[in-house]
């Protein structure tokens, strides 16, 4: 597993690394907008990339859209990232002309 995706940072930490509060993590855990790692024991731990994540979250909020939108937009902007990672990986396959 990538060091950034893996789960380092308890909940707490995490809310006070992105100013906000942590009913919101909550939240946005419930609305599919971040997903944390779990414990065995079921404590939530939220890696680098849940926290790029969540700057992201507030920057979408701050520009005045609502939880719905910002889903729509993450999904959006992962699926742009996923095919600039196969355009990248067929480039590389394909001989120069």
């Amino acid at each position: 597993m990538p060091e950034t995706t893996r789960g380092v940072f308890a909940i707490s930490v995490a809310a006070e690394m992105v100013s906000m509060q942590i009913q919101n993590l909550r939240v946005y855990e419930r609305r599919g907008l971040v997903d944390p790692d779990r414990t065995p024991g079921g404590t939530r731990l939220y890696s680098p990339d849940d926290i790029d994540r969540l700057h992201r979250i507030r920057e979408l909020l701050a520009d005045g859209l609502n939880l719905a939108g910002i889903a729509h937009v993450l999904h959006l902007e992962d699926r742009v990232r996923r095919l600039e990672a196969e355009v990248g990986r067929l480039e590389r396959r394909t001989p120069a002309s």
